[in-house]
């Protein structure tokens, strides 16, 4: 069960003395298990339960896969608050998504049972969300768990009054208390009696926790907080001071990836000339790859590791895991010409292209962690059986000379590699995982590398081919406008720094989906979700955010004016629908919504960074683009709201401290002259992003509609053109320019000398 790690220490123990002081009384109530359930017997309960709910008609997997549950399951919408409120029960909210394994487990254990789906029908009123459609449901109900329990995570179980107050809370819960956790048998019946009982004082507490979670949700900048380059360092050495040194990664087991505390180290390296930043990136990285938490055989990674060595995952993966990881790698790659971070980066790409890419091209969300073990018993599915394998299974694959090679560079044991399993899900099976060199490989088969290195090459293949004929996770396939958004960055990206174009082209691909489907040209309105047509759900902050910075990586790799304009135009909308007038900054909904309790301004970047961090950043690059006042007022403006929260704890925001080092820096405009698509055009271009150039901006004088568009905006630019009819780069800085060029060594010598410029 994936914990959410949403507050600093400070700030939690801030949210705890003041929530908890309301709630822990109720809490407390709640909890005890003395009392009997009201059914102790599961034979006393028939079959009528068995049928079609509400979440048929939902287009959610994840609520898809409850639409036959016994439970009396709606959707979040007015047709369950008006029963609750009519036939004044509590709802029984429960949120997740589609990919969770622990979501899988409560609905076999609880939500399929007939005797416990009774006691819920009878109690409460019951509600699905998916959290990946409805994060602004999700964010209000988890800061409850998370400020009254501790901690948060998915499956989340929330307990509501009929006009949606929370008063009880937790994330998983077995059918029956063991291990010191109450059971479903056993918390339904006492939060009935207590409803029945005290329900004054229950929904007063409600009314109580509510009021102080909005208060304290509320990002309100502090007058007299600054702007602080010394934020930059301390966020260094606040993550700096939680690496493994040995393993690489930040904080102890279980490990997340945490792309935004890596893409923030690369910028504070660049910036300082910290060898540390770098080294600290490298190592975990490296480390990352060779683990189990990274598919040795199909690419991509999953999405967390449970041990300290990266070495047995949580098999789920995600997309906007492998947008930003795909990202660091291509820098890590820039920076150190490694080809190793190359096709890493390269491994990731192909994977979402084969397995998580649509047929018009979109990006779909994520491939779940369980799957069918055993086909007789295909109602059966279990953690990783996709991925892992016997030693028998690797042997009947793979000849004997592979088979041993293939065992001992990926770590296979005859009994299995799975030393620590306390839930006996993996006897006698596999993880792969890189233990051993090609260069201690080769001395033990007395091969050469070369030998060694095809043999893996032919063994990843022919094991690959024989994962395929396996039931495959399942897949969740909707397209999420915000993750899509993620995703085209480093896909568009990677067509030139690896030299690959059809990876700028699956960019354009996945763009020219959500501009056709998920976006009104018009009024400039996203919505967040297609699957089988597009949802009434409309975008939120990050969907906004997100999509413009991917928009920003498709245009400064193609040229194509379409997305920069596209990028202005949501940037427009995102101010109208957003934008905090009076604190400055973004909140995360529109506020329309009356079933969304609080409006809120995430202030931290976790699995996926901020919408505010990347909307700072996307204001930066679109002020430079632009050369816009306005633009560049609310970059400021919301750094500024968020300033007293990075002077006290940056590591909490690393991608936030991206834009902080982009406004402190001195950005360089480079501009090519030329026509799009042309060779030379692209030879400049591969140039650019053959090196790590973070805060700069790529602008097209093509001669035509884009430079004309552009002129409108920097007036300087009504003059750029082609030397000698070739692609000719102006290197500037304050859109004062080095002399012209259209010979690569030379550009090559002023991006160079611009990178050590730093101040």
């Amino acid at each position: 069960m994936p914990l959410v790690k949403r507050f600093s220490k400070i700030k939690m123990t801030y949210w705890l003395v003041l929530v908890c002081a309301l709630a822990g009384a109720l809490v407390y109530r709640l909890w005890p298990m003395r009392q009997t359930p009201v059914f102790a017997d599961a034979k006393n309960v028939d079959d009528s339960y068995k049928h079609t709910n509400r979440l048929a008609n939902e287009k959610s997997p994840y609520l898809l896969q409850h639409a036959h549950n016994p439970v009396d399951w709606y959707p979040w919408g007015k047709e369950a608050f008006e029963k609750a409120r009519k036939e004044n029960k509590p709802i029984f909210l429960s949120i997740g998504y589609s990919t969770c394994h622990w979501c899988h487990v409560m609905e076999e254990e609880s939500f399929s049972n007939p005797e416990i789906a009774r006691l819920m029908n009878d109690n409460f009123v019951n509600i699905k969300v998916d959290r990946e459609e409805r994060p602004d449901v999700d964010r209000v109900y988890m800061n409850f768990v998370v400020a009254t329990t501790g901690s948060g995570g998915w499956p989340m179980t929330v307990l509501l009054t009929p006009d949606i107050k929370p008063f009880w809370g937790g994330t998983y819960f077995p059918p029956d208390s063991k291990f010191g956790m109450p059971g479903m048998k056993q918390i339904i019946p006492q939060i009935a009696r207590a409803w029945q009982k005290d329900r004054e004082k229950v929904i007063a507490s409600a009314n109580d926790i509510t009021q102080q979670l909005q208060k304290m949700v509320a990002v309100a900048p502090d007058p007299d907080a600054e702007l602080e380059k010394a934020s930059l360092m301390k966020g260094y050495e606040q993550l700096a001071a939680s690496f493994d040194e040995r393993l690489g990664g930040f904080g102890r087991a279980p490990k997340f990836p945490q792309p935004v505390n890596v893409n923030f180290m690369l910028h504070y390296h660049h910036r300082s000339g910290e060898k540390k930043a770098l080294d600290m990136v490298l190592t975990t990285l490296q480390q990352m790859a060779r683990g189990g938490m990274h598919d040795q055989l199909g690419g991509g990674f999953h999405r967390y590791s449970t041990d300290e060595r990266w070495f047995l995952p949580h098999f789920e993966k995600m997309l906007y895991d492998q947008a930003q990881l795909a990202n660091v790698y291509l820098d890590a790659y820039q920076i150190t010409r490694d080809e190793f971070y190359a096709s890493v980066a390269r491994d990731i790409l192909n994977y979402v292209l084969r397995d998580m890419t649509g047929k018009d091209g979109q990006f779909y969300s994520a491939e779940d962690a369980d799957s069918v073990a055993d086909p007789a018993r295909p109602d059966k599915k279990t953690e990783g059986a996709f991925y892992v394998w016997t030693d028998e299974e690797i042997r009947r694959t793979l000849d004997e000379r592979a088979a041993d090679v293939f065992s001992y560079y990926y770590g296979v044991e005859k009994s299995g590699n799975v030393d620590r399993d306390p839930h006996n899900e993996f006897p006698h099976k596999n993880v792969l995982y890189v233990a051993h060199s090609t260069e201690e490989a080769a001395e033990k088969f007395n091969l050469s590398q070369q030998e060694v290195q095809s043999l893996l090459a032919d063994g990843r293949a022919k094991m690959l081919k024989a994962r395929e004929a396996h039931p495959r996770p399942h897949l969740d396939d909707k397209t999420i406008v915000a993750w899509n958004g993620l995703m085209i960055s480093p896909m568009a990206r990677a067509g030139l720094v690896l030299d690959e174009p059809r990876y700028t082209q699956a960019a354009a691909r996945a763009a020219e989906f959500i501009k056709t489907n998920l976006y009104n040209s018009q009024t400039h309105i996203l919505t967040r979700v297609w699957r089988d047509g597009r949802s009434d759900i409309g975008g939120f902050l990050s969907d906004y955010a997100f999509l413009i910075n991917g928009l920003l990586d498709l245009y400064e790799t193609t040229l194509d004016i379409r997305w920069l304009k596209m990028s202005l135009d949501l940037q427009e909308k995102q101010d109208a629908l957003f934008w905090d007038k009076q604190a400055g900054g973004y909140f995360d909904t529109t506020g329309t919504d009356p079933s969304v309790l609080m409006r809120m301004k995430d202030d931290s970047d976790n699995a996926e960074p901020s919408g505010n961090s990347i909307a700072a950043l996307n204001l930066l690059r679109l002020s430079q683009m632009t050369d816009s006042r306005e633009l560049r007022d609310k970059a400021e403006k919301t750094l500024g709201a968020f300033a007293s929260r990075l002077s006290q704890y940056p590591a909490a925001m690393p991608q936030m401290l991206v834009a902080y080092d982009f406004h402190f820096d001195k950005p360089r405009q480079i501009i090519l002259a030329g026509r799009p698509g042309a060779p030379d055009t692209q030879a400049m271009l591969r140039e650019i992003f053959a090196r790590y150039l973070p805060n700069k901006i790529v602008l097209s004088a093509d001669g035509a509609v884009g430079q004309t568009f552009l002129a409108e905006h920097v007036a300087f630019l009504k003059s750029v053109a082609a030397i000698d009819s070739r692609a000719t780069a102006y290197v500037c800085e304050n859109y004062s320019c080095q002399l012209p060029t259209n010979e690569l060594s030379k550009l090559a010598e002023l991006l160079d000398q611009a990178n050590k410029t730093r101040d």
